[in-house]
């Protein structure tokens, strides 16, 4: 109930006022800072729909499971398609193009203001916002929006990337990674052969929570963001082993064991079969193995010694899974210990669908640059090891997308729908449920500063700020369905709307004069059956919806 009035009231302004006005209705005493919640926010990289146990992965997600248990999923959360776009989303409650970041970190300012490459100044992130009501703010992990990077951006202290425009960097490398302000010293070693990036970022992660606890009074905001499983796929070996047997049964079992278990965990109607495997992308041969425009491969029309590669590069992928889980697990048992998991909001999800980058056996060396190498023997043992940069490839990314067409990149549900588990004992009345409402990445700001009891001013340092797109989920927590709107999407020239049950999307690389295509998700979740030559007037209306969309924030249509 507090968390709906606040939602009501974000919009007045100054919060002392909103207080006052609380403590009219509810003849309640105004909360104070120690009163509001404390919000831990977890972002993971290239994570598919289907990778988390709770999701039904058969990747070992224990904490994330157990969060799922008693807060709530949401079987139809979108993202921006991509790492930067989504990033931008997240932390600004805008559509990417408003924040300036429609595409990637490059500034391209002939294409207009959506392709700064950066957040502009007429969005304000969560940690300004959280910080202006009084929250200290923490960042562990990627960055990825550019100049000024995150303690220009309202954080008080970070640690990860040293280069803020770096989609991924060797997990191995600890000079790879830097702590912010630069006056800080490194509280946690970071020797050769004994860092691994995502262990690092759940290590940080405890230890601002150590240091923000030292601020008595005062909430705190923890934003996580991890670049695991992110290309380079690299983990500890023992860990790696582990998961061996697994994928060697190959991804045609897998995805329909995966299908099989969202059937039972009531993501999907019984009747949902599983799709053809996907198509990969039209691409240069040299970086799509020889597969351009053709399905991905049957798993055992392959050899042996390909199989044995190919599961070793999941084996790692999920690897990389693991430890993001097991630091989770490490972060809850900090909170418990501290008695602060019932007034802590925890958020996770991911920043789009699983990639597919760029073939069915995917690539070793740098992205669109390196070749694909069959190895064996000792070379394959070193799969994920210190000085390698492998991708696991399509085919896996299509079992992570299960049962979902496409991958990151695109718009299809494969390219932007992620997992979020969202968990508060304090707000949240009927744990363990799903929630089918679809929602974005962008409703993130406004979820979290109406629970914080935060303004949403309309100027902040000089800049009239570009009004908030996404709204408040806080409804979901009590059961309540949020009011119908559509969400569109752009990246690269992919696209979509969806309104409803129905969605409208135009394909990329995937055929030589792309239309639009027509879906109703309710009946054919999988994007399997094009209706819009059967519906042209509804085809032609969402479409114009999407029209009107993109030149409202400033997509580059030439």
């Amino acid at each position: 109930m507090r968390a709906l009035l606040f939602d009501f009231l974000a919009v007045l302004r100054p919060r002392v006022a909103i207080a006052a006005f609380v403590g009219l209705l509810t003849g309640a005493v105004p909360l104070a800072a120690t009163e509001r919640p404390n919000i831990l926010l977890v972002l993971a990289d290239d994570l598919g729909f289907s990778d988390l146990g709770c999701y039904g992965g058969e990747i070992p997600t224990p904490n994330l499971d157990r969060l799922a248990a008693s807060g709530l999923r949401y079987s139809a959360c979108y993202t921006s398609a991509r790492c930067c776009p989504s990033r931008a989303a997240l932390l600004s409650g805008l559509h990417p193009h408003q924040a300036g970041v429609a595409e990637m970190t490059a500034n391209q300012p002939n294409r207009g203001p959506a392709y700064l490459g950066r957040l502009n100044e007429e969005s304000m992130t969560l940690a300004e916002r959280l910080k202006s009501a009084g929250y200290s703010t923490w960042m562990v992990g990627k960055w990825h929006l550019g100049a000024p990077g995150p303690i220009g951006r309202g954080f008080d202290e970070y640690f990860g990337y040293q280069n803020l425009t770096a989609h991924s960097l060797d997990q191995w490398n600890p000079k790879l990674y830097t702590r912010l302000p630069a006056e800080r010293k490194p509280e946690l070693s970071s020797q050769d052969g004994k860092f691994y990036a995502t262990n690092a970022f759940n290590d940080y992660t405890l230890e601002f929570l150590r240091q923000a606890r030292e601020k008595k009074g005062q909430p705190w905001f923890v934003y996580l963001a991890h670049s695991s499983p992110h290309f380079p796929i690299q983990a500890p070996q023992a860990d790696i082993e582990r998961h061996m047997a697994t994928y060697r049964k190959g991804w045609d079992v897998l995805r329909q064991e995966r299908l099989e278990r969202q059937k039972k965990l009531g993501m999907f109607p019984a009747n949902t079969e599983l799709p053809p495997r996907e198509l990969v992308p039209k691409d240069s041969d040299a970086i799509a193995n020889g597969y351009a425009g053709k399905q991905n491969p049957a798993w055992e029309s392959l050899d042996a010694d390909r199989r044995e590669d190919l599961a070793r590069r999941m084996a790692t992928y999920a690897a990389m899974v693991e430890h993001v889980d097991a630091g989770i697990g490490k972060i809850l048992a900090d909170l418990e210990k501290n008695h602060e998991m019932d007034n802590t909001v925890i958020v996770f999800l991911s920043d789009n669908g699983a990639c597919y980058e760029w073939g069915p056996f995917g690539f070793d060396g740098e992205s669109r640059k390196g070749v694909t190498t069959l190895r064996s023997g000792a070379e394959l043992q070193q799969t994920g090891q210190p000085g390698t940069h492998s991708s696991y490839g399509s085919a896996w990314a299509n079992l992570g997308n299960t049962p979902l067409a496409l991958y990151k990149h695109f718009c299809h549900e494969g390219g932007l729908r992620s997992p979020l588990i969202v968990h508060f004992p304090a707000s949240i009345k009927n744990g363990g449920t799903w929630v089918g409402d679809p929602v974005h990445l962008m409703d993130i700001v406004p979820t979290l500063t109406a629970l914080a009891g935060a303004d949403n001013p309309i100027e902040f340092k000089g800049k009239t700020l570009i009004p908030l797109e996404g709204v408040s989920l806080a409804p979901t927590f009590t059961g309540t369905a949020l009011a119908q709107r559509s969400l569109a999407f752009e990246h690269e020239r992919a696209r979509a709307l969806r309104r409803g049950e129905w969605k409208v999307a135009w394909g990329k690389r995937m055929a030589s004069k792309p239309a639009w295509e027509l879906y109703n998700l309710v009946a054919d979740p999988t994007e399997q059956n094009n209706l819009a030559n059967e519906n042209p007037e509804l085809t032609a209306e969402l479409a114009a919806e999407w029209m009107a969309w993109a030149k409202r924030v400033n997509v580059d249509l030439k």
